[in-house]
């Protein structure tokens, strides 16, 4: 299991581990592959990790390997490949590596005969800035899969000329010289919508298997939380990261517009000093930031919440706050933009709004807040269904192994 980041940094990150403890329940042993970093969780194999080293490190020499690292990372081969000889896995799986392990692994892979299966978290092999934005904050499709210098013309990574460069430089030296297609052996998308993007881009996916598997439920989130007390909470809830793409503002723009009904936002990330500015500028004392949550505050603060916003402008795939939200019976209120809307059963298990739209997501708010005990107590309980019945961890267990079974035929089969 492979991943830049040993530690819950994301939503990848966190089913990247979530994926290994599925597994390790099975009886299959695990060895992970991952960058060295403070905030990382012990693990027996971490001697073999690389150091992580960001873009944005001090000093000249961290930050030229930095950038090395960030088109290939020399070290990450060296070390993967001693800890190849340790183990001798039958396949390897890959979450986020781009810009950091990078695909200097593949080949030290393909060398030891392992079959690569990829799930594809964002949309890293067919936009540059991985997010389909660019720097006016605005979804964007300029490129269509080709054209990766306009990622540089329009800043796409968050306005920065320099990153963007990077990125538009990345994108073309990766797919001249180790194209994801001819590299991995199989790619699971963790929804519809970025299964049809990739392959509206890059229609050589189609060559590979391919599988669209929604992330699936941690049981442990329910460890976390007493079932037995029942909630029908008073106050709105946004958990995650506090970055440009998350729609935050469009959220406190409409919870400005209600202001007798409280917003709690639980995160930190780097629009964290500006979005507290925007509420006292916009006299919102209805909102309150309580920084980072985890483990069993954090589960707690969902399942009493009345319902969980998601409002979301960039094109999300299947995020795992609302799957943990309906895991602990917490109803959402979603953008309709990337994968939600599939996850959203609208007046089921929660309501969808326009995308950055705020006067719609406070008439949607305002619907939430009319509903009586017995239609919500339905919502509730079809919030749960809905999670059980999408995702379980076993179905998707099952659909793993078949994965992985596959994976492994098809590489032995084209030798």
């Amino acid at each position: 299991m492979i991943d830049n980041f040993f530690y819950r940094r994301g939503g990848a990150e966190v089913v990247f581990l979530n994926t290994g403890d599925l597994l390790k329940s099975h009886g299959h042993d695990v060895v992970y592959f991952s960058q060295r970093w403070e905030e990382n969780i012990e693990c027996e194999s971490s001697d073999y990790f690389p150091e992580g080293v960001g873009t944005k490190s001090q000093g000249v020499a961290n930050k030229l390997k930095a950038i090395r690292n960030y088109f290939y990372n020399p070290d990450a081969a060296k070390n993967l490949e001693r800890l190849i000889k340790k183990e001798r896995p039958d396949v390897a799986h890959i979450h986020l590596f781009w810009g950091g392990i990078s695909p200097s692994i593949f080949r030290v892979l393909k060398k030891y005969g392992i079959p690569i299966t990829h799930t594809a978290h964002d949309y890293r092999m067919v936009c540059p800035a991985y997010a389909f934005k660019n720097g006016r904050d605005e979804v964007c499709e300029e490129c269509r899969g080709k054209k990766f210098y306009l990622c540089t013309k329009n800043r796409c990574s968050k306005g920065s000329i320099v990153m963007s460069v990077l990125m538009t430089a990345e994108m073309y030296m990766r797919n001249a010289f180790l194209n994801p297609v001819d590299n991995i052996d199989s790619f699971m998308f963790v929804s519809n919508f970025c299964y049809d993007k990739h392959m509206q881009y890059q229609p050589r996916f189609a060559e590979k298997h391919c599988v669209t598997m929604y992330n699936f439920q941690d049981a442990a989130v329910l460890d976390e939380v007493d079932e037995s007390v029942e909630t029908f909470g008073s106050y709105y809830l946004f958990y995650g990261r506090l970055s440009f793409e998350k729609g935050i503002k469009t959220l406190i723009e409409a919870f400005s517009q209600r202001k007798n009904l409280p917003l709690k936002i639980v995160g930190t990330g780097p629009l964290d000093s500006e979005l507290k500015q925007y509420c006292k500028e916009k006299g919102c004392d209805n909102i309150e930031f309580l920084g980072f949550k985890t483990g069993k505050e954090l589960f707690h603060l969902v399942r009493g919440a009345k319902f969980v916003c998601v409002p979301s402008e960039w094109y999300e795939n299947n995020p795992m706050t609302i799957i943990e939200s309906y895991t602990l019976r917490s109803p959402v209120i979603g953008a309709s933009i990337g994968g939600i809307p599939e996850i959203i059963d609208e007046g089921k298990t929660g309501y969808k709004f326009e995308s950055g739209n705020a006067g719609e997501l406070a008439k949607v708010i305002d619907r939430c807040n009319a509903m009586d005990e017995k239609e919500y107590s339905a919502m509730k309980e079809n919030a749960k269904r809905f999670a059980d019945e999408k995702f379980g961890k076993e179905n998707y267990y099952n659909r793993l192994m078949e994965l992985y079974n596959k994976t492994i035929a098809d590489y032995k089969a084209s030798k």
